[in-house]
Order: structure tokens, then C-alpha cells, then sequence
């Protein structure tokens, strides 16, 4: 098995548990805010198979893991009542971002994660230095690096860091049904929220599958921003 087969069941692993930390980040929000329907659905779990929608979890990852692209989508939406919530708006808001953020969480996690095996080792330093440079389209670069167990687990950490920064950017992107809508919604009469939301999943899939240039400067500034301070190290 090759580096590259290596990095593409990385993507596929990773990309589950952060959507289904990117759910539960909601559902487990809900709850803390006073609606309880996620929960009661089993919805604050990490097991994939409850948050796995057809299009964001199975078809559009595979699309980009063919083409190359970021890997984008989402899971199946968190049930969501906002009459249960105390306070509607501020509440509704919460457990909007409460996605996003968990994703951002995590992110940050895997860097800290790259930033030990930076600094504990010449050889863990050179390996996590190489990998933005060459990550995605030349992993052969990294192969030859070493055989050494810190590669894997660099490639790992900065698969979890990439994915979930990408799926934290574009989850806020104010396009119904992306969690940056519930933001913007609040804000809306009732006429333009109508409007809004019927051609919110249009939107979408003009985003998604004509809007590669606009994506890409939301995302990878963000991304550049976390490699800055991995190469800093």
C-alpha cells in the first residue's frame, strides 16, 4: 500500500468523525439550550452511520477524492426545535456555530498534535515542515523521506487539521442550509426570508459545483494561517 492509498482512507476516516463531531457539536448545544430532540434521536454520538447524509457524506467526498478537490459535504441535518429554546435567537445562533467551532476545536488540536512531533525530534520536525509543502499532489516526496511511524501520524494529524478546517469555513458560509444561515436569517423580514430560503439549496450546488474559485479563497488563507504557525516551529 502506498503513501497515496494510505492518505485517501485518512481522508475517508477523518472526514466521518469530523462530521459527526461537527453533529453531535449541535445536538449537544441544542441540549445545553433546552431542546432535547437530537438528543432523544441519538444524536450526540461519534458513530457515523447516525449523521450520514447521501449527497454531503457518500457522494460528494468521493467527488473530490477523484477529482483531487478539498473534500466537502456535510451529514445528515441535526433535528433542531427552537420553540424548546430559552432564548430563541441567541440560542438558535449557538447551536449553529457550535458545528463550525467544534470543527475549528479540532483543528487546532491536530496542530498541537503536529506541533509535539515538531519539537521533539530533528526527524519529527522535518517531516512536519515537508508536508505542507508537498501535501496534496506529491506525496511520493514525503515517501521518500522515511519509513519512520511519526510519517503516517503527521500525515494523519495534518489530514485531521485540513478537513476540518475546510468543513468549518464552508459550514459558515451564509447559504441556506450551511450553518453560517442561521446567522443570517435573524436579520431578515419575512418576505426576504422566504425568499431566502427557497433558493438556499440552490445556492448550494452552485457553490459547490461553480464557486471552486470563491471557495478557495475563503478556505485557503485559513489553512495557510494554520501552516504558518506549524513552520514557525
Amino acid at each position: 500500500m502506498t503513501l497515496q492509498h494510505v492518505d485517501i482512507l485518512f481522508k475517508l476516516i477523518v472526514f466521518l468523525f469530523a462530521i459527526s463531531f461537527h453533529e453531535s457539536a449541535h445536538a449537544w448545544t441544542a441540549n445545553r439550550c433546552g431542546d432535547p430532540t437530537a438528543r432523544m434521536l441519538g444524536r450526540i454520538t461519534l458513530n457515523p452511520i447516525k449523521h450520514i447524509d447521501p449527497v454531503g457524506t457518500v457522494l460528494l467526498p468521493l467527488i473530490a477524492l477523484v477529482t483531487g478537490i478539498p473534500v466537502l459535504g456535510w451529514a445528515k441535518p441535526t433535528p433542531v426545535n427552537p420553540h424548546n429554546f430559552k432564548n430563541k435567537v441567541t440560542d438558535d445562533i449557538l447551536t449553529a456555530v457550535a458545528g463550525p467551532v467544534s470543527n475549528f476545536l479540532v483543528a487546532s488540536s491536530a496542530l498541537l498534535v503536529l506541533a509535539i512531533i515538531s519539537l521533539t525530534s530533528p526527524l519529527g520536525r522535518g517531516i512536519t515542515h515537508v508536508i505542507p509543502v508537498v501535501y496534496p499532489n506529491h506525496l511520493e516526496v514525503l515517501a521518500a523521506q522515511t519509513d519512520s511511524a511519526l510519517m503516517p501520524l503527521s500525515l494523519l494529524a495534518y489530514e485531521l487539521m485540513v478537513i476540518n478546517i475546510v468543513l468549518g469555513v464552508f459550514n459558515l458560509i451564509p447559504v441556506p442550509p450551511l450553518d453560517g444561515s442561521h446567522v443570517l436569517r435573524h436579520f431578515l423580514s419575512d418576505s426576504l426570508l422566504r425568499i431566502y430560503d427557497t433558493v438556499g439549496i440552490f445556492g448550494l450546488m452552485a457553490l459547490v459545483y461553480l464557486g471552486g474559485g470563491l471557495l478557495a479563497r475563503l478556505i485557503y488563507p485559513v489553512i495557510g494561517f494554520f501552516d504558518s504557525i506549524l513552520m514557525r516551529l
